[in-house]
């Protein structure tokens, strides 16, 4: 008996434009495809039979072809603070996590764009995972369908519940460039979920040429992933920064601001590590390398994860850390921990990673072999920095037994 081995089309997974180009070709025409981002995004329906303005004729000719893949929810998970964590499975055996933030008057939505991450900072959970893959389309918009049911249905045409996304979760954004960018497309099309563009954030680590093809493309508001003054300190924390150094990367963050239509202050987020990046002198050197950039400044207490030997610093360090930046002219918040208990606060997201890297297996081997060293070594300019947290002082032969 033959078997029919075509694969069905994902309609989740097309930007306007495929979708447009999709209905062309089966001799409908482009207007289609505004009906389809109505009823997928705006209304979060996922049956093609409930499509009730296209004809039955043409609904029951989508169903033979395509289909509307969701994403498949494991869990979720509530924090005290009615910060929400999902884990969603992708293909085999992956699975990634998004993270929804209510507050008073708005939601923000933390959205993935890899399995695992390509960069590896030294103080993230999900760079520790290290890397499988690039998320599709489809399982990056997917995570604000989900998010966006959650909130009940049917959804009302013109609700908002999801006010804010934040491309922040699990991987570096620019390094999956087309999904992302087709994804917060639909984030700000007025028929699927109507965001503004200065309320999609785009946060990178700092991959130069990306950023200079995002000019091209869009204008969302874009966040810089910064945590050092120096690319000394740069490279260690970030190592990215070893490609792309730290004044290269704000000369092409004034090209990306230059290409908006409108005055732009980037956002600047630092996460402060006890010991290791919230010194004065390094407050002092952030204040001098900003000024050639209008900015504003994010603080980010380090949060903990398991493997994980840096601390956070004390509430007097960020303090006092804010308030020279604020002296100096720069508005400069603090982000409050939220979802810590379940594992969902900045820096946290883990996911499931079928690493490809060996990154994590090969971070494992080390540390064991640290452990079964019989000599304990120590920071010589820090007595409370034990070496296997400090790759800085490795790296300066601080290191005494």
């Amino acid at each position: 008996m033959e078997q029919n081995h075509s694969k069905k089309i994902n309609l989740m997974g097309l930007s306007r434009r495929e979708l447009e180009d999709f209905f062309v070709s089966i001799e409908e025409k482009p207007f289609r495809a505004t009906q389809i981002i109505k009823w997928i995004h705006q209304r979060g329906v996922s049956d093609i039979s409930q499509m009730t303005d296209l004809s039955k004729a043409l609904r029951q000719r989508l169903e033979e072809t395509c289909e509307i893949k969701v994403p498949e929810i494991l869990y979720e998970k509530s924090s005290k603070d009615g910060t929400k964590k999902w884990v969603i499975k992708v293909g085999e055996k992956d699975l990634i996590e998004m993270v929804l933030i209510p507050e008073k008057n708005r939601a923000t939505l933390c959205v993935s764009s890899q399995v695992g991450c390509a960069v590896d900072c030294s103080f993230c959970a999900t760079g520790k995972q290290g890397f499988s893959r690039n998320l599709d389309l489809d399982e990056i918009i997917g995570q604000v369908w989900v998010a966006a049911n959650s909130f009940g249905l049917p959804r009302e045409p013109n609700s908002r519940h999801i006010t804010n996304v934040v491309m922040m979760g699990m991987g570096e954004p620019l390094l999956n460039f087309e999904p992302v960018v087709n994804a917060m497309d639909l984030m700000t099309d007025d028929h699927a979920y109507g965001l503004s563009k200065r309320k999609v954030t785009l946060s990178t680590s700092g991959i130069v040429p990306k950023i200079d093809d995002l000019s091209k493309v869009s204008d969302v508001a874009l966040t810089i992933s910064l945590h050092a003054p120096n690319d000394e300190l740069r490279n260690e924390l970030v190592p990215i920064n070893k490609k792309y150094p730290i004044q290269e990367l704000l000369d092409s963050v004034k090209r990306y601001v230059d290409s908006c239509d409108d005055k732009r202050i980037t956002t600047i987020e630092y996460i402060l590590i006890d010991g290791i990046n919230d010194e004065m002198a390094h407050a002092e050197e952030l204040a001098e390398l900003l000024r050639q950039l209008p900015s504003k400044i994010n603080l980010i207490p380090f949060n903990a994860f398991e493997g994980s030997e840096y601390l956070k610093p004390s509430g007097n360090r960020v303090k006092r850390f804010q308030k020279y930046l604020q002296g100096e002219g720069y508005v400069t918040t603090i982000r409050s921990t939220r979802g810590d208990d379940i594992m969902a606060a900045c820096g946290q997201l883990v996911g499931q990673v079928n690493d490809k890297t060996r990154r994590k297996e090969r971070a494992q081997k080390i540390k064991l072999r640290l452990r079964q060293s019989s000599v304990k070594k120590y920071c010589s300019n820090r007595s409370r920095c034990i070496w296997s947290n400090c790759r800085v002082c490795i790296k300066k032969n601080w290191l005494r037994s």
